[in-house]
């Protein structure tokens, strides 16, 4: 993946698209900081096998959570969210907004879920291992088409509520689905 070196956060972010986690450092410092521009709402729960933070630097979201004591911050200008390893959380923008992430170099795990929009549980998950070098706008674009393309993923095992297809158009990510993509179910 090609770094860039960032020199003003608002300035690249202005170049990337909803959550394209780019990678604004030298690969081998820990821990990792990643910028995107958000202004749709993720269409996943992101889980992390080790804790993240979340840094507002422009605009304000909803971060909710899942499997959590808290259940949504809402992210104003310079506002730092913690999210502890193993938390689903989600995040929706209120307004464009540019976030930094800190990540770890040794991330493990990282996994996109969908819960149940009528009853709350879990629908499916996708997995794969982190890679700091990786783009991730292609991942998360190929674990939304897989999850679309699957009726028994989108639907309920609970109260049988089926989950609409997302849309990849609205999240800029059409062109962007590869089986190369290294996602496991």
């Amino acid at each position: 993946m090609s770094r860039r070196r960032m020199l003003s956060a608002f300035k690249t972010g202005a170049t990337v698209g909803n959550y394209a986690d780019l990678a604004v450092l030298p690969i081998d410092v820990d821990p990792q900081l990643v910028l995107s521009r958000n202004w749709v709402d993720q269409p996943f729960y992101q889980i992390f096998a080790r804790d993240t933070i979340i840094v507002q630097m422009s605009g304000s979201s909803r971060i909710s959570m899942r499997n959590s004591n808290v259940n949504y911050f809402i992210a104003q200008v310079g506002d730092n969210v913690y999210v502890p390893a193993g938390t689903p959380h989600r995040i929706e923008p209120i307004e464009e907004g540019v976030m930094l992430r800190y990540v770890a170099l040794e991330a493990g795990l990282v996994a996109a879920a969908w819960f149940c929009h009528t009853c709350g549980e879990e629908l499916h998950r996708l997995e794969w291992e982190h890679d700091n070098d990786s783009e991730a706008a292609p991942i998360y674009a190929t674990a939304c088409a897989r999850f679309s393309a699957d009726l028994d993923a989108r639907t309920c095992g609970t109260c049988g509520t089926v989950a609409e297809p997302i849309d990849l158009d609205i999240l800029g990510w059409s062109g962007l689905v590869s089986a190369a993509v290294p996602v496991a179910g």
